[in-house]
């Protein structure tokens, strides 16, 4: 199995959660990191072609980004709009992605209790992410559950490390149980 790691950061070096995602993605066996914020520039332009060459060599693509405002960084828009594109991954002849899996890496900055219909967010993450759902299901791909790590911004250095080898698991292992079964979120 082969992974494309689509790490959507504003500012990589900067992170703390995400740059050592991204750096011990970067080297595992198999997978392939792109740093869209790197790859876009200042301006957020993709190659269509050269992204959609990455995305059919890929059997999983994992989108990794900070949760904030509900959402993914603008990077990540960016690139979606620019490759998924009609033709390619939806409409007539635009089957590439189908079959492929759908995964998510996200880090929040709140608990994992702010995120249910009592907390702070009002809703849960699942309820947060469905245009990721719904996305993977109009280009054909198999909606993995999210990996996320809460209280990124605590900086606990444990929590962070405990979490690296859970999020290598999730983007290596084969087929993840769709259910949720099998699926440990840091």
């Amino acid at each position: 199995m082969t992974t494309l790691v689509l790490t959507a950061h504003p500012n990589l070096g900067s992170s703390t959660a995400n740059r050592v995602w991204h750096d011990a993605l970067s080297n595992v066996p198999g997978v392939t990191t792109r740093d869209l914020s790197a790859v876009g520039g200042s301006e957020m332009m993709f190659d269509p072609s050269c992204e959609q060459s990455l995305l059919r060599q890929a059997s999983r693509v994992v989108l990794q980004f900070p949760f904030y405002w509900y959402s993914s960084p603008p990077v990540l828009k960016a690139w979606l709009d620019q490759v998924l594109l009609f033709g390619f991954a939806y409409g007539p002849g635009g089957t590439a992605l189908h079959g492929k899996e759908l995964g998510l890496a996200i880090t929040t900055g709140g608990p994992a209790g702010s995120y249910q219909a009592d907390g702070l967010n009002s809703y849960s993450m699942d309820a947060f992410l469905v245009p990721y759902e719904q996305t993977a299901r109009m280009v054909g791909m198999t909606y993995l559950p999210p990996f996320v790590l809460h209280s990124a911004m605590s900086r606990n250095p444990d929590a962070l490390n405990a979490s690296v080898p859970k999020l290598i698991s999730f983007v290596t292992a084969p087929r993840i149980a769709v259910d949720g079964g099998g699926t440990d979120r840091a």
